[in-house]
């Protein structure tokens, strides 16, 4: 099935809370997801967008995006990252992540960046499958660090400064 792959609008905004959530609960963490409507208007649509978004669109109705921002690495240059590549449950299985995944890699190809970057959950397997068929590295040797605000806060605060 061949979807309308486009850059999002500002009116996507609900479409693209409702995709993260339904990832949070595909991935087990439905109470994650602190963002609402106005936080995606702001952060990906405001004076100083922090994100850039396809979407996928099929009958006027958006069930999948491509969500990413612009990196840079210290050993290769400008960098793109993929947040989130999402379809709609009930859309799987019809081609429509190739398309997204085709349509960001095009994107960033052409925009000149020496390398795109994302995670994928170790149990996700066959996420991990579609990488790898792709031509993709799926780096085994390395593990994600994060550290939330209630952390950040209380390291600062055992600190002398």
């Amino acid at each position: 099935m061949k979807a309308l792959i486009r850059h999002a609008e500002i009116s996507d905004s609900r479409a693209i809370l409702d995709l993260i959530q339904e990832l949070a609960v595909y991935e087990k963490e439905p109470e994650s997801v602190m963002l609402n409507v106005s936080d995606i208007e702001l952060y990906g649509f405001g004076q100083k967008p922090l994100f850039q978004c396809l979407v996928a669109e099929l009958e006027e109705k958006v069930i999948g995006m491509a969500l990413y921002y612009q990196r840079f690495s210290t050993w290769k240059g400008p960098t793109v990252h993929l947040e989130d590549l999402i379809v709609t449950e009930s859309s799987k299985g019809q081609g429509i992540g190739s398309q997204l995944y085709s349509e960001f890699i095009k994107n960033a190809y052409e925009s000149g960046v020496k390398r795109i970057e994302w995670n994928v959950l170790d149990w996700n397997t066959p996420a991990i499958g579609f990488y790898e068929k792709s031509g993709a590295t799926v780096l085994h040797d390395w593990s994600s660090v994060q550290m939330h605000r209630a952390e950040m806060k209380a390291y600062l605060n055992t600190l002398d400064l």
